[in-house]
């Protein structure tokens, strides 16, 4: 059956095992039996933002004092502490647009002689490109035209989890209630306008909060849609809600595992096999059922700073995932923030002023070059 054949009545029907059988055939046959992951350091840019997810423990209020907007020293040092442990990728994250919604927000970056927090963004990915040899990818969420194209010259990557399509999560009682940027308009048009102006792109489900399989599927399919008209959609990320004691949903259930297998492998067969598709391996420990569903990469991960965004949940060693991989029969491969098939000579995907240096730290066949070949060479 073609990607776009399968729909939520269709996989509903099949046996687990069975969408899973199907989903890592079609894996092996695009990716083969190599799986990849990113080196990268977290630098959360600000915890500050003007949505209030039921699930988030990452925002702060401006009135909390953990509530911060990071200066340039410290996203350096951080930087700096990424490159000496062999990371690569530096991804900033950071709450949406908060200088829209508190005072404390534009005053601190009133501060830092700023505006907007996106431009912002822009010259701390400027700074590190300037000053150091990672590579940004951004994950600011919902983006204006003019707001892509000014961070496009100074980011590699950009990312936006799409996390789901329903409107009826956007009502009162529901997750993403009073959530400006969480208007599934609104973050479809960020795919589209990335797309646009050919950025490879990084977008996902976030699973458990409330939706219906249904609304999973149909999220699904408007990514692919997306990227059948641009071409941009690099990696599609499956993740599972986690409960934390601090958030409004700390007692909503988290997902089984056999519905994120499920729901792995419905992506692996909706989605164009070019994509990428990820799953995040410190939110749980079965890394076999995960590559058994059709996954082929494990994310960004970082040997240097914690995962901001689920904090209770430590990242795998490398080895000792690469060893895990080896034991199912995948080889584990360093990648670097853009994807093999984005990096080529006068790519449209990446801008003139980057592209020079992603090629120098690309192998032959576009993953990233080790430490140690670059030594032998």
């Amino acid at each position: 059956m073609s990607h776009d054949a399968w729909t939520a009545q269709t996989l509903d029907k099949m046996p687990t095992a069975e969408i899973m059988a199907l989903a890592s055939a079609r894996r092996d046959a695009h990716w083969g039996r190599r799986v990849t992951y990113s080196r990268k350091v977290f630098v959360p840019l600000t915890n500050m933002c003007r949505d209030t997810c039921s699930y988030c423990t990452f925002v702060k209020h401006p009135s909390d004092p953990a509530a911060q907007i990071m200066t340039p020293d410290q996203v350096l040092a951080e930087a700096r502490k990424g490159e000496a442990q062999g990371c690569k990728e530096l991804l900033f994250s950071l709450g949406e647009k908060p200088e829209l919604r508190y005072a404390t927000a534009r005053q601190a970056l009133k501060h830092l002689g700023y505006d907007k927090m996106t431009d912002y963004l822009a010259d701390m990915c400027a700074l590190v490109l300037r000053e150091t040899s990672l590579l940004p990818h951004v994950n600011a969420g919902t983006l204006a035209e003019d707001e892509i194209a000014r961070l496009r010259p100074v980011a590699a990557s950009m990312g936006m989890m799409l996390e789901t399509i329903s409107r009826r999560l956007t009502r009162p009682g529901m997750p993403h209630h009073a959530c400006p940027d969480k208007v599934p308009l609104q973050r479809l048009r960020t795919l589209d306008r990335t797309g646009a102006q050919a950025v490879p792109f990084t977008t996902g489900l976030l699973i458990g909060i409330g939706e219906t399989w249904d609304e999973r599927i149909e999220a699904l399919q408007a990514i692919n849609a997306a990227h059948e008209r641009h071409g941009h959609i690099q990696e599609v990320i499956i993740q599972n809600f986690q409960r934390k004691p601090d958030i409004a949903m700390a007692k909503h259930p988290e997902p089984a595992l056999d519905d994120m297998l499920r729901t792995i492998a419905a992506a692996r067969l909706i989605l164009s096999p070019d994509i990428s598709l990820q799953a995040p391996p410190n939110l749980h420990k079965r890394h076999v059922a995960y590559l058994q569903a059709g996954i082929n990469d494990w994310g960004g991960i970082s040997p240097v700073t914690i995962d901001y965004i689920n904090p209770g949940h430590d990242w795998p060693e490398i080895t000792k995932l690469a060893d895990g991989c080896a034991q199912s029969g995948f080889d584990l491969c360093e990648r670097l923030t853009v994807y093999p098939r984005f990096i080529s000579a006068r790519s449209a995907y990446l801008d003139p002023g980057l592209a020079a240096r992603i090629a120098a730290m690309a192998r032959g066949d576009g993953l990233a070059r080790s430490q140690q070949l670059e030594a032998a060479e």
